[in-house]
Order: structure tokens, then sequence, then C-alpha cells
């Protein structure tokens, strides 16, 4: 097993001349080419993957140096134990065991096929949990093995624990529902199926972040009127970026905003 050093997500032998999920429009092959990393390696080269309390019941995990896009996972505690969300592209024993410290772990899943890192090998180190794929993702999956499950719609982790399955930024998109987190006032995770944007208090709708691809206006509404059906007023997007009160209202008024600008509502302002 080998890591795409642009994505960070694992794939079984023999390797494609260019990592799939980065030759497509979403994503990109560097300029210097395709390059694979080896998780051995990384482990002797002093990488780490680092654990901090976001909020009561959610840890962010981060890769120090970054591996790939450098996403940060969420560790999401329940009674029942943990959902490990948009798994980072590293794993090693001190990360392993500072997880199982805390609770067991009941599934790992991703918002995306991005996000996907070296989930089968997170899964492996934790006991062999389920990692739960979208299946209409299942064609970006680079390591097959009998731990992944595949799911559609909606698919419930434990009391209070839901994915969803959104759209969008890919066909399987989707985003955890925590009904417990914000101080029980709900919390979502989106990855970036439905991204916090840097000021704070906006959220974007794309299908290509690097190359700066935007949804369709329809789209942006379908998934603002499929999410206004859950409780929450929180969100944390892919690299820990979060909207932090009123979630709700910022989704509804930027999906708005954003069908407005696509419809060039605001072609006189341009």
């Amino acid at each position: 097993m080998l890591i795409c050093a642009t994505c960070a997500v694992e794939r079984d032998e023999p390797l494609p001349e260019a990592c799939p999920i980065c030759a497509d429009e979403r994503q990109y092959v560097p300029e210097d080419g395709q390059k694979w990393l080896n998780l051995e390696d990384l482990v002797q080269e002093g990488q780490q993957a680092m654990l901090k309390e976001n909020e009561p019941g959610l840890i962010g995990i981060r890769t120090e140096p970054k591996v790939g896009i450098g996403q940060t996972a969420q560790l999401v505690e329940t009674p029942e134990g943990s959902l490990l969300w948009d798994p980072v592209g590293y794993v090693d024993d001190k990360a392993v065991k500072a997880v199982l410290e805390r609770r067991s772990v009941l599934a790992i899943a991703a918002s995306h096929p991005h996000m996907f890192g070296v989930q089968v090998e997170w899964s492996h180190r934790l006991g062999g949990v389920p990692v739960l794929v979208a299946d209409a993702d299942r064609q970006w999956v680079g390591r097959e093995d009998p731990v992944i499950q595949y799911w559609s719609g909606s698919q419930s982790i434990a009391e209070g624990l839901t994915l969803h399955q959104t759209g969008g930024h890919f066909v399987g998109s989707a985003v955890v529902h925590w009904a417990a987190g914000a101080g029980g006032k709900g919390v979502l995770l989106t990855g970036d199926s439905v991204y916090p944007n840097p000021d704070r208090q906006s959220i974007a709708f794309m299908r290509s972040y690097p190359n700066h691809l935007p949804l369709s206006g329809a789209v942006a509404l379908r998934i603002s009127r499929q999410l206004a059906e859950l409780t929450f007023d929180r969100i944390y997007g892919n690299f820990n970026n979060v909207i932090m009160s009123g979630a709700k209202a910022v989704l509804h008024d930027s999906a708005q905003r954003h069908a407005a600008w696509a419809r060039g509502d605001f072609d006189h302002l341009t």
C-alpha cells in the first residue's frame, strides 16, 4: 500500500500512472508529476498525528507536518463509541493508542473521496472497524478491503449520530449530523461538501476548490433545503474551519447568495 503525495489517499499496487482522484477535474496532478509515499518512511521521518479537543466530545486530528491535502479529521464521541470522520493520510501506533484510550471506535467515514486518507489502514489498526463509503463514490476507492461497507441515503452510526448523503461536490458527498454537539444545539461535520469560509460568516458550494469550479445555484439550494431539515447550530469543515453559531441561517443565506450570483442577479456590480 502506498499513499498519493498530493491527496494522501491510500492505493493498492500495481499503481496507476497518475492517482485517479488527482487526475480528476476537481483535483490536480502537480507540475512535477505523480509521487507516492510509503507509510513506513513517514514514520521514520518523524511524521506525527496530533489530537486536540475542539469541544466536549469532538477531537480534531491533524498531521504534523501536513500530509497530502492536510485535512483535520474529527473523532466524534458518543456513549456507544466514536466515529472517525475524514481520516487523515497518516496513522501510527501513538495516534491509535490515543484514540482508543478515549473509547472504542464504531466506524470510519469520509465526506468525499478527497478525504479517504488511509481509511483502511486506520481500520486495521483500530481492530477492523467498518469503513463506510457512499455507494455512489465506490469507483474512487483505491484500496479494496473487506472492512469497506457501502451505504446510500442516510446511515445511523449511533444514537444522535447520522451520515446524510448530500451530493454536490461528489455524487456521494456526505455530512455527519451530531445531535449532542454544540451543547445540545447540534453540529454538522461537512468536509468541504459545505465549506465554512475564512470570514466565518458564509459557506461555499464548489465542485472544485483548487480549480475554482462552482456548483450550480440549483444544487446549492437543494443542499440547503435538505440540511434545513436537521437541527444544528454549528458547522465544522475539513480544515477545522468552523461557523460557531447560527450556522443553519448562514447555510441558508449562503445558498441564496450563491444562487443569485450564478443567475447573474449582481451583474451590475461587476
